[in-house]
């Protein structure tokens, strides 16, 4: 089987195929691979480092490629193995939410990729992928492909240590870094570009002494424990911008005919310096205190938890970001400078269960509550911050 068979088997455009082909050139790569955003390391609340990030793949053919192997490798040593049953579950093609493992014929897809380092294992320098492949449009001899990318870099951007967002109790941290598929797989196309400024966007919640989320009748904001906490600022900071006005949703289902640029609901963004912006969303009608240009100290109140915008239930979206914008921007992570996790929650799923219904949170209370520093709070913790 010549070179010239094998591109002309997986249909190339022409301009490959008038290229003359001999024993020197490189090889054909109908699967193309990269890294488009590098990760930030950072220290997540189980005091581990973790890098967060997305591989590009392009499949450059007229045929299907079965992923069937991903292997992650720092400085040449091996970080992690993703066989066929766990790269089905983080590859998302190109403007969907849904995963599959087969990346179809000319399309493009992101897989998802959430790395724990060991702990006390130093940040690789480098990290390249290799890729194994069923390629159904080559010859039999060459339908089982193995691609390495190129290697990346982790980005030295410096990590914003903050403040929290709230004081208080029982919050927890539903939709977090770094495998929540709700926030840090929200990929959208916005001027021409791809972002994902939710990538370490968390939704906090808060539970009443006896679990609930909410006690009391579902549609009504106050039954709510979270409505109307202060939201507090992170850090020293200049208000970029501000929205107010904008009405409270009904709990209990997601509104319809809300525009991308309403998803946010009542909202404040902050200029933390540094190039680290921090968004609050879904702020309650009319209680935003601050406005385009203030300065601002650490736990100043910005204004209160609500429920506008594209919302389910009363709670607080915040993230961080490179740029002033909910939308075009890359999210950033950050570690605040302490709280305590007290208790774990079963999981996405029993969150979601009790949200929806109003039952018990059947949360495991830990034997001591952890004092954590200068740690971003992973998902589903509940979480304690210090009310001064």
């Amino acid at each position: 089987m010549t070179l010239r068979r094998l591109l002309s088997a997986i249909v190339l455009p022409p301009l490959f195929a008038a290229f003359h082909l001999n024993a020197k050139m490189e090889k054909p790569t109908p699967l193309i691979l990269a890294v488009h955003d590098a990760p930030v390391p950072f220290t997540g609340s189980d005091q581990r480092t973790h890098l967060v990030y997305e591989l590009w793949m392009l499949n450059f053919s007229s045929g299907d490629i079965a992923v069937q192997k991903v292997e992650i490798f720092g400085d040449g040593k091996p970080l992690e193995t993703l066989d066929s049953a766990a790269t089905a579950t983080r590859l998302q093609p190109a403007g969907l939410r849904s995963t599959t493992g087969t990346l179809a014929k000319s399309s493009q897809a992101l897989f998802f990729i959430h790395l724990t380092l060991p702990a006390g294992a130093p940040v690789p320098n480098q990290i390249t992928h290799r890729v194994t492949t069923y390629v159904a449009a080559a010859p039999p001899a060459f339908q089982h492909l193995v691609e390495t990318s190129d290697p990346v870099s982790p980005d030295s951007h410096a990590v914003a240590v903050i403040h929290p967002p709230l004081a208080g109790e029982r919050y927890i941290s539903a939709d977090s870094c770094c495998d929540a598929t709700r926030h840090t797989r929200a990929s959208i196309g916005v001027n021409n570009r791809v972002w994902l400024a939710q990538r370490y966007a968390v939704d906090w919640e808060q539970l009443d002494a006896n679990g609930h989320i909410y006690n009391g009748p579902q549609e009504k904001l106050e039954s709510y424990t979270i409505f109307s906490k202060p939201a507090l600022a992170v850090s020293d900071a200049t208000v970029v911008s501000t929205v107010d006005g904008l009405p409270e949703q009904m709990p209990g289902q997601y509104p319809s005919g809300i525009s991308l640029t309403d998803a946010d609901g009542n909202n404040v963004i902050l200029d933390l310096g540094s190039g680290n912006y921090a968004m609050y969303a879904h702020l309650k009608t009319g209680s935003v205190r601050v406005h385009k240009g203030d300065k601002v100290h650490t736990g100043q109140v910005l204004g209160l938890v609500g429920n506008t915008g594209n919302s389910v239930a009363p709670h607080l979206h915040f993230q961080l970001m490179n740029k002033p914008s909910s939308l075009a921007s890359n999210g950033l992570p950050y570690e605040i400078d302490n709280f305590q996790i007290t208790a774990l929650s079963p999981g996405t799923k029993a969150f979601d269960e009790a949200e929806e219904k109003g039952t018990p949170l059947a949360i495991r209370a830990m034997p001591a509550a952890r004092l954590v520093e200068k740690s971003l709070p992973l998902d589903q913790m509940i979480i304690s911050f210090p009310t001064k």
